[in-house]
């Protein structure tokens, strides 16, 4: 009979992605946040916070059109995603 405790082999933590916006534009004392699934918006002018929303938004519409999810997605390929989401 062995002294070993019995112990379950541990799981590894649940990979977890997210994108933060951080708008520091405002001076007209609004509090603007908004959130997803997986991003959270904050500060910004009401331009400023307008265009990380839509940003946000097209950049996962485009990883799902590509069947990617955030948190698998290679950095550089995530970059382009965003660049090519940003409003011009």
């Amino acid at each position: 009979m062995s002294n070993k405790p019995n112990r379950t082999p541990r799981k590894s933590p649940a990979k977890r992605a997210g994108l933060l916006g951080v708008g520091l534009d405002n001076q007209d004392g609004h509090k603007r946040v908004t959130q997803g699934e997986q991003f959270v918006l904050v500060g910004g002018s009401e331009e400023t916070h307008g265009r990380m929303t839509e940003t946000a938004i097209k950049t996962f519409e485009e990883l799902k059109r590509r069947d990617k999810r955030l948190d698998s997605v290679d950095p550089r390929e995530l970059a382009e995603i965003v660049h090519k989401s940003t409003p011009r």
